[in-house]
């Protein structure tokens, strides 16, 4: 019997959701601002450490994707709250600005 439920069908697997999240996070997070921008004034948490930290999870899982390493849906789940958190702290340190602001 085939299955006709269209929304099974467009689901992407754990490999293409992970790159797909990995390209999303490259293009909203800003991985190119100077030092001299990240450490200047008061913050909150510190954008450096937590841009090289996620800068580091991203490298790893695209090595991983490279050699064929399937991520779970928990892993895919967890980079994307952990690239939320750290896109929020940027954000209330003035290193995000909304398109809609």
């Amino acid at each position: 019997m085939a299955d006709n439920n269209p929304i099974s069908n467009n689901k992407p697997d754990t490999s293409t959701a992970m790159t797909q999240l990995i390209d999303h996070v490259r293009e909203a997070i800003p991985f190119d601002t100077p030092a001299e921008k990240l450490c200047a004034g008061p913050c909150t948490g510190c954008p450096k450490k937590l841009m090289e930290y996620l800068d580091s999870e991203l490298e790893d899982w695209e090595y991983k994707l490279g050699s064929d390493e399937a991520p779970s849906l928990g892993d895919v789940r967890k980079l994307g709250k952990t690239s939320q958190k750290i896109y929020n702290v940027l954000k209330k340190n003035n290193l995000i600005v909304d398109a809609a602001s």
